[in-house]
């Protein structure tokens, strides 16, 4: 069975337009969380998000095509460009049809919808885009990268909830295993950021309120975390069987070695609280990647700051990894891109593998009091620099999707 080599990396982030930019940003502690400015929030109970800015869709694509796709398609064509950019690839018109997209979200063209019924409301149903069905259309994210790109193999778009980005590596790795693909453009994106989501949420109290302190606003595994912060973007990462990087020659960031999910069958927000759901999936990853619980030196942590899951993703750690969990460092990207929701396993994943490729975990920044029940080696506020020999990224969604992907160095 050919090896999955992870060789190019894309991102459009709250703290950077490249993969490369985040990651810098990351390990420096970053935080890209801020006041609300893509709408008016002054009548909103929660005021701050972590916002992609400075993006111009039109630098990735035609202009026209650009009108007539949502923005989380747009972040899903720049990340994909950016990842074969990074990879040197260039695909033949033979080899297309081997090429593969696995591009996850979790709300697809929400906005669309939300804009879209206003329109209806306003100006009758005569006025609704034509575009309206594909630009919201959850697969479509996807489908404009195979479209803008050419790729003729299978594209194919997860909604897993949070856990959604993590689903896509999954894909990835069996159509690699398969030999249905020789490449494949896997990761996550998403863009709601839109009154009434946020509204939603904030009634769930599952949003932080420091309105004036939003940089300090997302602080998991602190004692005085109050909700996560939502947040935008996307992840793409170019996976190749061994066989098609070899043969060009391909810079190796990372291997692809397994992943496990598993569903809580308990509860349509809460995690379980003693993480046996989530620990379910971490031992699946272990397992499909021939590994044991002492091969992992680092964990790019679900995290989300809201009370139950950082207490119960601890326990989580500590039921899948046993005495090994408490020598592991682990920290969450979310202390400073906030939660990408569909595209959030998908930032854990790029976490996890540039923390292989360099050497480095990145911190927990805003972990100032520790919370008892989250007694693990959180990395805090400032990043460490260590050999990372395997790596995994966790995520839990609403529903209880659970996912576990396990990213380890490449054979030399």
């Amino acid at each position: 069975m050919t090896r999955a080599l992870v060789t190019g990396v894309g991102a459009i982030t709250p703290i950077g337009l490249t993969a490369h930019d985040f990651w810098s940003n990351l390990r420096a502690g970053q935080s890209g969380i801020g006041p609300i400015t893509c709408f008016d929030a002054s009548d909103l109970p929660v005021r701050i998000a972590a916002e992609v800015h400075d993006f111009e869709a039109s630098h990735y694509m035609d202009a026209k095509e650009a009108r007539r796709m949502s923005r989380f398609a747009h972040f899903a064509v720049a990340a994909s460009q950016m990842a074969a950019e990074d990879a040197g690839l260039e695909i033949r018109d033979d080899e297309r049809h081997r090429a593969a997209v696995a591009i996850a979200t979790g709300s697809g063209g929400a906005i669309e919808t939300m804009d879209q019924m206003e329109v209806m409301r306003d100006r009758g149903p005569a006025r609704v885009s034509p575009f309206y069905i594909p630009m919201m259309a959850p697969n479509m994210g996807a489908c404009q990268v195979a479209i803008q790109m050419g790729l003729r193999g299978p594209a194919m778009a997860s909604v897993a909830a949070c856990a959604s980005g993590l689903y896509s590596y999954m894909e990835a790795k069996h159509l690699i295993d398969s030999g249905r693909a020789d490449m494949v453009f896997a990761g996550g994106t998403e863009a709601a950021l839109h009154p009434l989501p946020i509204a939603g949420l904030a009634n769930m109290k599952a949003l932080s309120r420091r309105n004036d302190e939003p940089t300090r606003a997302s602080r998991p595994f602190d004692a005085e975390r109050d909700g996560f912060v939502f947040g935008e973007g996307a992840v793409v990462m170019l996976i190749e069987s061994e066989e098609h990087a070899k043969a060009r020659g391909a810079h190796v960031y990372a291997e692809l070695a397994g992943g496990g999910l598993s569903c809580d069958a308990f509860h349509i927000t809460a995690t379980r609280e003693d993480g046996s759901g989530a620990a379910e999936a971490m031992q699946e990853a272990l397992k499909a990647s021939g590994m044991v619980a002492n091969n992992i030196d680092y964990i790019a942590a679900h995290g989300t700051s809201t009370a139950l899951n950082d207490a119960s993703e601890t326990l989580a750690i500590k039921l899948a990894f046993g005495e090994a969990a408490g020598r592991i460092a682990i920290s969450s990207p979310k202390s400073m891109v906030g939660h990408l929701l569909g595209a959030a396993g998908a930032i854990g994943a790029l976490t996890a593998v540039m923390a292989i490729h360099d050497g480095i975990a990145p911190p927990t920044i805003n972990l100032e009091n520790p919370d008892p029940a989250c007694d693990l080696d959180y990395v805090p506020n400032v990043a460490r620099k260590m050999e990372i020999r395997a790596a995994a990224a966790n995520g839990f969604g609403f529903g209880g999707q659970n996912g576990c992907v396990i990213f380890r160095k490449p054979a030399v």
